[in-house]
């Protein structure tokens, strides 16, 4: 009865979340400061896309979304659901694809698709209850928000939308921007975890990175990943940076002793971040906003400028 009763807390939660993600989107569509992309309308038909089929990682990270969320209980594990999410991601392919450059490099990463699996989609898709309509619909407007190039990692992938040789760098604005952002206020706001990655060699940056480009999945539970996304989407796409300010902070003890065993770099990678909940560290996020902001989202902004 106490597990029936917490999944019902928890779908309704995702409902309320995700009604409130799509009015605040609707109304961040009006501001000129939040729309730096321009709207693209989508080129692509149902007939082109039965044609195409996914990379292997994708399908291997659809098995992955709807094995989650058949544990979540917010799709069935069928089918049709399978089907839905293919066709979301082609979609969402298509989509990008008509906003990238050809590019005459010979960085591999930048010779074709994005290498990976397309992860904020897959979020909205079980954020959504699988109804691939209103997530592509949702995306279709996100696209145009400056939150899109942070928080939806292929949005960018050989973006025409970002200046050619920031393109032609194959660096990610999480990477040059959010991630650097991260060590410099962790710096001066965590010395003691400032210094321990120091030590061990790795870096804010290279952990950081690596979280946000799966969106937490494997690290944080399924709300607390809800809860980042609608943090940052609601509050501003700044927020990236305090969150992941706060997880290193709430992660001092282990950090330390992590860098004393030598194995800092191996623990987060491979270990869930235990016990982080973002509003429970709001209020410190808050207080990073206060002090950083005029210096964090100005340069955020600027990322599509030459």
């Amino acid at each position: 009865m106490t597990c029936k009763c917490v999944m019902s807390f928890d779908l309704l939660l995702s409902t309320v979340l995700v009604d409130m993600l799509e009015k605040v989107v609707q109304g961040q569509i009006k501001v000129q400061e939040e729309t730096i992309f321009p709207k693209v309308d989508y080129k692509g038909s149902d007939k082109g896309l039965k044609s195409q089929s996914l990379s292997a990682v994708q399908q291997l990270g659809v098995q992955l979304t709807i094995r989650y969320g058949t544990h979540l209980n917010l799709v069935k594990n069928s089918k049709d659901t399978k089907e839905q999410l293919s066709h979301l991601l082609k979609q969402v392919r298509f989509f990008l694809r008509q906003q990238q450059r050809n590019i005459d490099c010979q960085l591999r990463l930048l010779q074709g698709e994005y290498v990976g699996h397309d992860w904020f989609t897959s979020t909205l898709f079980l954020m959504m209850m699988g109804k691939s309509e209103r997530c592509w619909n949702f995306l279709l407007k996100f696209s145009t928000l400056l939150s899109s190039g942070y928080l939806w990692m292929p949005r960018l992938h050989a973006s025409a939308h970002l200046p050619v040789p920031l393109t032609v760098s194959g660096i990610h604005p999480v990477y040059y921007c959010s991630a650097h952002y991260v060590e410099l206020i962790l710096q001066a706001e965590v010395p003691a975890v400032a210094s321990a990655f120091r030590m061990s060699g790795y870096t804010p940056s290279q952990i950081c990175q690596h979280w946000l480009r799966q969106c937490f999945w494997n690290y944080l539970d399924w709300l607390e990943i809800c809860h980042y996304l609608c943090t940052c989407i609601v509050l501003g796409v700044d927020y990236q940076v305090y969150t992941c300010v706060a997880i290193l902070r709430h992660l001092t003890h282990d950090i330390l002793q992590h860098t004393q065993n030598q194995d800092l770099q191996v623990f987060l990678k491979e270990q869930p971040i235990p016990g982080f909940r973002v509003g429970e560290h709001l209020e410190f996020m808050q207080q990073l906003e206060e002090r950083y902001r005029q210096t964090v989202q100005p340069d955020m902004r600027n990322l599509a400028k030459p």
